[in-house]
């Protein structure tokens, strides 16, 4: 084994129990010598004990999808930064209220600023390079996957006018209920999402609104019984096009 530095999906890996004993033997001897990095995996393997054991815990509706060995295969191919893996076992914690929900095995934490965990969702599954899987595909009719669960949800009509084609769609657990990403792709593979929730509880729903999270653009708005937003690049060469299609 050569002494290069092992990346983030060596050390997902690692922690996941999933290399070979030869590349284990390698990140445990780098870990050795780099006791902050060491720390770091230290975390994400308490974090993924916790959160594994809350879902091991939860009730949730008998269905393939949610048996606990093809869970736990989910989670383990899910090799995601830390930040992801905090978000969602902070809503993982009370995932037992959402017993009655058709979700999956991720859950996004509650946060102040507008439709953030839409922003979280696009980092984890429509971001390109994303391993993530998603539960259709593309050519799927994701509008009869969607009825299914969030009835009378609606998705923009005129995106393929822009070159824009479904990639897939992920069903999600969030602490309103359950939430929905369509991820979105151009020819040239620049990608959208468009993400769908409740408003929750408290009935918050939200204005015309818009606002940069580094690299990434949110527009976000509600209508009817949802909430929805549209998460891209900033600097996505159709990003004024997708704001004039859904009146920004």
């Amino acid at each position: 084994m050569n002494a290069m530095t092992p990346n983030d999906n060596d050390l997902h890996a690692y922690v996941d129990e999933q290399l070979d004993p030869e590349r284990r033997e390698w990140v445990e001897a780098w870990l050795a010598n780099h006791p902050h990095e060491a720390r770091r995996v230290e975390a994400w393997k308490q974090d993924a004990q916790r959160l594994r054991a809350a879902l091991a815990s939860a009730a949730l509706p008998p269905a393939p999808e949610l048996d606990p060995q093809h869970i736990r295969t989910r989670l383990r191919a899910r090799r995601q930064s830390r930040l992801a893996i905090a978000a969602a076992l902070l809503v993982a914690l009370g995932v037992g209220s959402l017993g009655g929900w058709q979700a999956r095995d991720m859950s996004l934490a509650k946060v102040d600023k507008p439709m953030q965990d839409a922003v979280q969702a696009y980092r984890l599954f429509a971001e390109n390079g994303s391993g993530a899987r998603l539960d259709t595909g593309s050519g799927d009719n994701v509008r009869a996957w969607l009825g299914r669960y969030l009835e009378n949800a609606s998705l923009p009509a005129d995106l393929d006018q822009l070159g824009l084609r479904t990639v897939g769609a992920r069903l999600l657990a969030t602490e309103q209920g359950a939430a929905a990403l369509v991820v979105y792709e151009d020819d040239q593979g620049h990608r959208l999402s468009f993400f769908i929730r409740p408003p929750g509880p408290a009935n918050h729903l939200l204005p015309h609104g818009q606002r940069q999270d580094g690299e990434l653009l949110t527009r976000y708005w509600s209508k009817g019984n949802y909430n929805y937003a549209v998460v891209s690049r900033s600097d996505d060469p159709r990003v004024d096009q997708v704001g004039q299609l859904l009146g920004f």
